[in-house]
């Protein structure tokens, strides 16, 4: 592995040069050559827009060095957005198609989500129509309109590790219908504007998450499905310290092709405003054989919400063999996020805490749901007008 460092690449870490050409070009360098390379940054502020990571290339931040998005929106592209897709195809660092991909170190990525989102919300004000699907009903630039920090998209063998990541525009990290994908030792701040999910991960196979930090004003780590025959297989979620203005781990709630194989253990949940854990199919996917154990959620809504249901897709799905264990959440009766400056979604009306569920259609029932050792503290306190 050929190992480069961003100044000898004339990368400036001034935190005022654009550095999105020089970047490529030390990326581009480093896949040419026989093993590939790595590029580091040492201490600065690297300021760029979309960059594209290629095989066999890691990016490495060292103590102290940051790369910080463009807030133009001009400066960033997208990849092609898988079918179906509803999310931003925009990203900070992007890839596809790529094999033995790497961001590690004790560097800090930046997204500036809220001056970014600010911007395109600026343009179209001023008629500049950047955002051709400006969201009118909640007044702010379209969710596809804000890039991610990372869009990893058909890789294989990645690897994020130890860094910083805060601040993006839309969801965080975000992977599609990839295969040996590693998170670890991340710190996740993701809470600068609306769509702030934590780690989103479509259709893959082959994850773990693990040792990770995620204050998100979204959900904090999303399963999505949104290809029919698609899967997210042999996913491992260890030891991990969530808060969220939404859920803490959610699965859905796109779910056309499902989720099987799933394991979630020792997770620390607070300040928490919807769910610890929700484990959804409502678009026709299957969920199958999966086991969530060890989990501690204090100052946290609704502690399991687990439902079958029919939005979209041809049919209902399935939802079985679920084992809930060793869980204990304590309820608070007022919102818990509510030092969030930017709360995700809320509901349309007012409501106590809502209770854990079970629930599938008429015709197509959950199966096999083992509860075991599980402690829920609730408030109580509401008035009878309340109630009523």
């Amino acid at each position: 592995e050929k190992i480069v460092s961003a100044t000898d690449m004339k990368i400036v870490g001034d935190g005022i040069t654009m550095n999105t050409e020089a970047i490529q070009k030390a990326i581009d360098y480093c896949h040419s050559q026989k093993n590939g390379g790595c590029l580091v940054f040492t201490e600065g502020v690297y300021k760029t827009g979309t960059i594209v990571l290629k095989s066999n290339v890691t990016l490495k931040l060292e103590k102290g060095a940051v790369i910080s998005g463009s807030t133009d929106p001009y400066d960033y592209y997208a990849l092609e957005a898988p079918k179906g897709w509803d999310s931003s195809a925009l990203g900070l660092i992007l890839a596809d198609h790529a094999e033995n991909i790497r961001i590690i170190g004790e560097g800090t990525i930046d997204g500036n989500g809220r001056e970014l989102a600010h911007k395109v919300d600026s343009l179209h004000h001023i008629g500049e129509k950047v955002d051709p699907a400006y969201d009118y009903g909640n007044k702010r630039p379209n969710e596809r309109m804000r890039p991610k920090l990372l869009f990893i998209s058909n890789c294989k063998d990645i690897l994020v590790d130890g860094l910083n990541m805060r601040s993006s525009a839309a969801w965080g990290l975000s992977f599609d219908t990839c295969e040996n994908l590693t998170l670890t030792n991340l710190n996740i701040n993701n809470r600068a504007f609306w769509n702030n999910d934590g780690i989103d991960v479509t259709d893959s196979k082959h994850v773990r998450i693990a040792h990770c930090n995620i204050n998100s004003a979204d959900d904090s780590i999303c399963l999505k499905s949104y290809k029919v025959g698609g899967c997210n297989d042999d996913v491992e979620i260890y030891d991990c310290d969530i808060v969220s203005s939404a859920s803490a781990i959610k699965f859905g709630t796109a779910s056309w092709g499902g989720f099987r194989n799933v394991t979630i253990r020792k997770i620390r949940v607070r300040d928490t405003y919807r769910s610890v854990i929700a484990i959804e199919s409502v678009d026709g996917g299957h969920i199958d054989n999966i086991l969530v154990e060890d989990i501690i959620a204090v100052n946290t809504w609704n502690p399991i919400f687990i439902r079958l249901g029919h939005r979209g897709g041809d049919a209902p799905g399935t939802l079985k063999n679920v084992t809930i264990r060793n869980m204990f959440v304590d309820v608070p009766f007022s919102r818990p996020d509510i030092n969030y400056d930017m709360r995700g979604p809320a509901f349309d009306f007012f409501h106590n805490p809502i209770p854990s569920s079970i629930t599938g259609i008429a015709g197509h029932c959950v199966e096999n749901i083992t509860l075991e050792n599980i402690e829920v503290f609730c408030p109580g306190k509401a008035s009878k007008g309340m109630a009523y």
